[in-house]
């Protein structure tokens, strides 16, 4: 991608600085961050001072501003959203006019302007739905694929990632954890046994780029990841801060959360393609003819289970104290240097 030019949706959040960092190491021409944060985004111009980056201020509920953003553009990341669960449980109407009719402006004004492709970020809580967050990414998903079924010989190749945990970015619980175990609070989780897929920022750009570099109109992409127990990662968290038997406050299970999550249905891992570090479903390419839902079928095997965080690696303390280790801010915090 080393001179192109990108645009990155909600490029102010944890993904979007991660990933402009990426591209202005890796030789981009042009970033273009699109945003509604004007303190962050200033924030962000005076931390990474590249003139390569240009800033944009509007919301992909209006499709002016996101058009306005995507000129020139060769590639888009596409990360604005809203990504709380309990801020989307209370206001799900927020949620279907941020993360499916905003999408739907993304990918349409990319598809305008000439993008030649849009990677589309989305999460394991889109598969089986319980809560409004993961019902309307799910529905993110419908629409990228949509416009790629429903637009063979478009130039622009709409795409999606979905993902899992990812430690350290807006609303991971690792954050909290730090907090509470350096001001000698007990550390706070809902319920010890649930899992979680754990994956770091720049594992997470490394699955757009490969998105980017290999997909296909209406490809789903999903980065093989391990998963933890809360309880480990709490542990671990507090070993990393010198608690080794840390109190622990079980809250109990919140609303809308789920014991275990997963990144592929069954469904989907009877479609995947195995790509070693990531899985690859490709888009169901019925065309509009609504015969084939209703009197067409799958006479191949269906896979025998999901695809996890009950099913997947699990790590232990160790294992999840060295790969919070891998974390910058958790390094930042223990004074420990990278050469």
């Amino acid at each position: 991608m080393a001179g192109s030019r990108v645009a990155i949706t909600g490029g102010t959040g944890s993904f979007g600085r991660t990933m402009a960092r990426h591209l202005l190491g890796s030789g981009v021409g042009s970033i273009h961050i699109l945003s509604r944060d004007e303190a962050k985004q200033d924030e962000m111009r005076r931390a990474l001072a590249d003139p390569r980056l240009k800033f944009f201020l509007g919301d992909v509920r209006d499709r002016e501003s996101v058009a306005e953003s995507f000129t020139g553009v060769d590639y888009v990341f596409h990360a604005a959203a809203l990504k709380q669960v309990p801020s989307c449980e209370f206001f799900p109407q927020q949620a279907v006019k941020t993360n499916v009719v905003g999408s739907h402006n993304v990918i349409e004004a990319a598809a305008a302007g000439g993008v030649r492709s849009v990677v589309c970020l989305s999460t394991d809580k889109a598969v089986y739905p319980v809560n409004a967050m993961g019902m309307s990414k799910a529905l993110m998903e419908k629409t990228a694929q949509a416009f790629a079924r429903n637009n063979p010989d478009s130039s622009t190749t709409v795409s999606v990632t979905r993902y899992g945990n990812v430690m350290y970015s807006r609303g991971s619980v690792i954050p909290l954890f730090v907090e509470q175990v350096r001001s000698g609070q007990p550390l706070t989780v809902t319920e010890p046994r649930m899992t979680r897929f754990l994956m770091s920022l720049e594992q997470s750009v490394d699955l757009v780029v490969h998105a980017f570099a290999h997909a296909r109109p209406g490809d789903l992409f999903v980065r093989r990841a391990a998963a933890s127990t809360i309880e480990t990662l709490a542990i671990a968290t507090a070993q990393l801060f010198g608690v080794e038997a840390p109190e622990i406050t079980v809250l109990g299970t919140r609303h809308g959360e789920k014991t275990h999550e997963t990144l592929l249905s069954r469904e989907e891992m009877t479609k995947a393609e195995d790509e070693g570090d990531y899985f690859r479903v490709p888009l169901d390419v019925r065309s509009l003819d609504y015969v084939p839902f209703f009197d067409k079928g799958d006479l191949g095997t269906l896979a025998l289970e999901d695809y996890t965080s009950e099913n997947t690696e699990r790590l232990d303390v160790q294992q999840t104290k060295d790969m919070l280790l891998t974390l910058p801010e958790i390094r930042d915090l223990l004074g420990i240097t990278v050469r």
